[in-house]
């Protein structure tokens, strides 16, 4: 009896010391979690409720089942937001990632000025989702603007009354333009991984007779798969995510002829300018699972592309 109850002691002085130490570390976390709860998991639990609800901010939310995502299929704004989001997706991100990738081999194969030019190059990445970037970017394009003067040097064709921003055909490549300009943060990303390639590959292969183009496809490209496939997920997820630089530029209409009417754009005028609170917490709900899909999609197509340290594949 007398041994048993000495064992027992050591065993209830560690399982103490691990209460305390784990006392310690839920304390330290417990900002994050009140944060997390309070902040982000509550207010998407509520919006989830009130996606079912007829909710204008003054009254009670009534309750109307899948009202609102029936509605969604029928409203042609919500179509031509989706719409013209998608567009901005499928070529904004793509072309942002090749001047990303291009413009960091040019700094990778720089001697002298990298931190320079890396640091110039990253920071329109750090001032281009401001209010500001957004005024001076539609001066720009505007019809006096200098896009406008420097195209009627060389021949362009004319403008439309306002320039680019009163052109419907125009506005969203000037999105485009302006979000391809803050490619500094994926150029950061990039050099880093071209920096843990060895050079002794592209020797060998140049030894082998491979010329510049064939040594970007068969070496640049699968070594650095794992950080295009982390810059390109980002990359789309925030692609989505546009407001601040179409609210400017369209003086919050979404105009001219719809043509800057993003996605997050109409969510905004359903909920803050019609309060339509419960229509508005669908489409954000909708915008989620489409987002979490293609996420979805993309690490499930990274099995065949993405080539990682050490994968014998």
């Amino acid at each position: 009896m007398a041994d048993t109850t000495t064992a027992r002691g050591p065993v209830r002085a560690r399982r103490r010391g691990r209460a305390r130490a784990n006392g310690a570390g839920y304390a330290f976390l417990s900002p994050w979690l009140i944060g997390f709860l309070g902040l982000t998991a509550g207010p998407m639990i509520a919006s989830l409720y009130l996606s079912f609800t007829d909710y204008n901010l003054f009254s009670p939310p009534v309750f109307t089942g899948l009202e609102n995502y029936q509605r969604l299929l029928t409203d042609t704004n919500f179509l031509q937001a989706a719409k013209v989001t998608a567009l901005y997706v499928v070529f904004g991100t793509p072309i942002k990632l090749a001047a990303a990738l291009a413009v960091a081999m040019l700094l990778h194969s720089a001697r002298r000025g990298q931190g320079f030019y890396r640091s110039a190059y990253y920071l329109p990445s750090l001032i281009g989702g401001s209010v500001s970037i957004a005024i001076v970017w539609k001066a720009m394009f505007i019809d006096e603007g200098i896009v406008a003067q420097i195209g009627a040097v060389f021949g362009g064709p004319d403008a439309a009354a306002g320039g680019w921003v009163g052109d419907p055909g125009r506005t969203l490549p000037m999105l485009i333009l302006l979000t391809v300009w803050q490619f500094g943060a994926p150029m950061v990303i990039f050099l880093a991984g071209l920096k843990q390639v060895p050079l002794e590959m592209y020797e060998a292969a140049e030894v082998d007779g491979a010329g510049p183009v064939r040594r970007f496809w068969s070496i640049t490209v699968p070594l650095l798969s794992p950080v295009l496939f982390f810059n390109l997920l980002l990359e789309t997820i925030h692609a989505f995510q546009i407001f601040n630089s179409a609210f400017i530029i369209s003086n919050g209409s979404g105009g001219p002829a719809q043509s800057t009417l993003f996605y997050t754009l109409y969510l905004y005028f359903r909920g803050f300018r019609d309060f339509q609170m419960g229509y508005a917490s669908a489409m954000a709900w909708v915008l989620v699972v489409v987002v979490g899909l293609i996420s979805l999609l993309l690490f499930r197509s990274s099995k065949s592309w993405v080539h990682y340290s050490g994968d014998d594949k």
